[in-house]
């Protein structure tokens, strides 16, 4: 784990967004269509330990984004070019637009100054989105991490954004996937390669310290 003051370094005053990766009711919500990655994102802390840097965020004046995974009523454009998407187009839950399957989930609070950006096909927040750009416009150069999963979309996100030139932070108890033991092999041995990891609460240790990491 990096310690503290290097960690307070990365996370500096308006240049640090926290981005949550399809923390929402059909995902990981008492209706979700993936009951397994649903209940381990509970379980183990990930949901809770999301919302309290999330409302760290909120209180030190940090630019929250939620990306969340919807499609149309009538599945137009939506990616039909590998079998995880074919498989979710037939689960009994389906994100769909304006449904409560798309809704941030609690206990995650969003106010009206967070950022919701919703994705239509593939498997990447960051790709074929709005993130990008208001990750530049908003003056970010480090970006925190965390949701699910850490099967395929919170990995995505972490090698598109360090690809796109930012240093990312993923929080290792703010992140979920199945089978539980697959989310820390996940992290020792790819994440870790290219990210900085660290605990929720040595974020949080840098997000509350005096005068916080507040955006101008």
């Amino acid at each position: 784990m990096p310690s503290h003051e290097a960690l307070s370094e990365l996370l500096g005053p308006g240049t640090t967004v926290l981005l949550t990766v399809e923390c929402q009711e059909g995902v990981v919500g008492a209706d979700s269509a993936l009951p397994e990655l649903a209940e381990e994102a509970r379980t183990c802390g990930a949901l809770a330990n999301v919302a309290r840097l999330v409302a760290a965020a909120h209180e030190g004046g940090v630019q929250v984004v939620h990306a969340v995974a919807e499609r149309r009523p009538d599945g137009r454009g939506a990616s039909r070019n590998a079998r995880l998407f074919r498989a979710a187009a037939r689960l009994p839950v389906q994100q769909v637009a304006g449904t409560p399957a798309v809704r941030v989930a609690a206990p995650i609070e969003v106010t009206e100054e967070d950022l919701v950006v919703r994705r239509l096909h593939g498997l990447s927040p960051l790709t074929g989105t709005d993130v990008d750009p208001l990750l530049r416009n908003l003056g970010c150069r480090t970006l925190i991490v965390t949701g699910v999963s850490a099967n395929v979309a919170v990995p995505n996100a972490v090698f598109d954004a360090v690809n796109r030139g930012y240093t990312v932070v993923v929080p290792a108890d703010a992140i979920a996937g199945v089978p539980s033991g697959y989310t820390p092999a996940m992290i020792r041995h790819t994440l870790a390669l290219v990210a900085t990891v660290a605990t929720t609460d040595e974020v949080l240790a840098c997000l509350e310290r005096p005068g916080g990491v507040r955006r101008a």
